[in-house]
């Protein structure tokens, strides 16, 4: 069969920046195809170059075997590209089928030209239906969750007759159910015929959903995995050029003394339910559970930024009191949160200043913060987890979302913690970054750190984890040994099930 698309030896060119290095991709009628590599690899700048976002230095853009001449986003359109962003492009002002035909309203006939907002709907149930979602057209996309809106952004494709659909992370933000369903549908739509490119850091979606991988790496082709090939260690040395010793450390998987006890946790959102954990020194104690569960109300209460009805916190033996982040932070209790870029960083002030925030009084012995010290200290800690950046005065905000995240967690290295909560530590960060944070989750273990790990990625869950809690309805409904760590036994408990 012959490709719907081929982009032959795509470059471009930006400031300081050699994007993309005579770039080839094709996709036939009816496949999936997977666009693999580490953040900064030109799967992004390659897209936007097939969704008209930029314009090539030089190659062609072929469709239907012809010369598309693609100058925006308009053009695309026409030719029935169609791109879902990680970042979904919606307006949750409006509802559902406004969203689905902004722009291209149907009108009715006569001399007013009004919008047909009958047809509107009844064409926008129709594209709802074939997703499965069952959703009035009429309902403000404001109350729709994000998987929801997601596939709201499938059916406007849908409506613009899409035969080549773009899907950048999809599942980022979903559920294991969602994700579920999110591939049920990629199926559909390539049994439709419609062409799709599948941009994801989850391998093991890949592998379910791909009928071929292509891979990047600075830029430029690595290489492509026909579906029998698509491996997981394939996937990851083609990606970063290396073998990875090992991409999952190695869970211990014994039970340690109980150092860090949650004897009694009550969070506002579930005030009659209670949070009953304990986690080992040097003990990865996974924390799973569905969207809702409360898993992110728990870390936040522990760690002081949430007030808790009721918070009996236990470490090394002793009682903790802690009513604030000051008050955790003094005792060793340390929290990555699930959205770094806002609770996490100061995007805004360089890595120096983010690093050393939580303990300036060490750089400032007389009062007066000493620059050198500071930026001594920030440096030596990003040596250690390896941050790559030029230098520790750029900006958080330049940094890809691996680099963001360790320097989220040097800022508590250097703080020496006691107890560490990861809310989804590798949530948006690519294979590479992965392997690193994970590596250091076990170096930081074995130094002794007692780490709780919230996770929806359920292949980390497994793989990492030393024991896992599983939450339903803001309380632990069981506690899994390594060796009884399944999906199926996991998912059991994050329905209400008991252990």
């Amino acid at each position: 069969m012959a490709p719907i698309l081929q982009m032959r030896s795509i470059e471009k060119r930006f400031p300081g920046v050699h994007a993309l290095k005579g770039v080839s991709l094709e996709v036939s009628k009816g496949e999936v195809v997977a666009l693999l590599g580490e953040n900064g690899a030109g799967k992004s700048t390659l897209m936007k170059v097939l969704g008209g976002v930029h314009q090539p230095d030089s190659g062609e853009v072929l469709i239907d075997g012809a010369p598309a001449v693609i100058r925006g986003v308009s053009d695309a359109t026409k030719y029935g590209v169609a791109f879902i962003h990680q970042e979904l492009n919606v307006l949750d002002n409006l509802d559902v089928a406004a969203n689905v035909y902004l722009g291209r309203e149907p009108v009715r006939g006569g001399p007013l030209r009004l919008v047909d907002r009958a047809k509107m709907e009844e064409e926008t149930k129709t594209h709802l239906a074939r997703l499965g979602l069952r959703i009035a057209p009429d309902t403000p996309l404001a109350r729709l969750s994000i998987a929801q809106q997601q596939m709201v952004e499938i059916a406007k494709a849908l409506s613009l007759n899409a035969r080549i659909l773009i899907m950048d992370e999809p599942t980022s933000s979903l559920t294991l159910t969602e994700t579920e369903r999110l591939l049920e549908v990629v199926k559909d739509l390539r049994a439709h015929g419609v062409a799709v490119i599948y941009i994801s850091h989850r391998l093991g979606e890949v592998k379910e959903i791909a009928d071929r991988a292509v891979v990047l790496r600075d830029g430029a082709n690595a290489g492509q995995l026909a579906r029998e090939e698509i491996t997981h260690d394939q996937m990851v040395r083609m990606m970063v050029g290396r073998d990875i010793d090992s991409f999952y450390q190695q869970p211990v998987g014994e039970k340690r003394p109980r150092y860090f006890e949650v004897e009694s946790l009550r969070t506002a959102r579930y005030p009659n339910q209670q949070v009953k954990f304990d986690v080992g020194r040097g003990e990865i104690l996974g924390l799973a559970g569905l969207v809702g569960a409360g898993r992110s109300e728990a870390a936040q209460a522990i760690f002081g930024v949430d007030a808790a009805v009721e918070s009996r916190l236990m470490l090394d033996s002793r009682p903790l009191q802690i009513r604030s982040s000051q008050d955790a932070i003094r005792y060793g209790v340390y929290l990555v949160p699930e959205d770094r870029r806002t609770a996490g960083l100061i995007v805004d002030m360089p890595i120096r200043e983010n690093v050393t925030l939580p303990a300036l009084e060490r750089y400032a012995p007389a009062g007066l913060i000493s620059f050198e010290k500071e930026k001594q200290g920030a440096a030596e800690v990003c040596k250690r987890l390896n941050v790559k950046a030029p230098t520790v005065e750029t900006r958080a905000a330049n940094l890809s979302g691996g680099n963001q995240q360790k320097v989220v967690l040097a800022k508590w290295l250097a703080l020496e913690p006691k107890v560490l909560i990861f809310d989804e530590p590798t949530r948006g960060i690519d294979v590479g970054a992965k392997a690193e944070i994970y590596e250091l989750m076990r170096k930081l273990a074995e130094a002794g750190v007692a780490i709780i790990m919230i996770s929806s990625d359920m292949e980390e869950v497994i793989n990492v984890s030393d024991r896992v809690a599983v939450m339903h309805e803001g309380r632990v409904t069981g506690v899994l040994t390594r060796e009884e760590t399944t999906e199926e036994n996991i998912m059991r408990l994050a329905v209400g099930g008991q252990s």
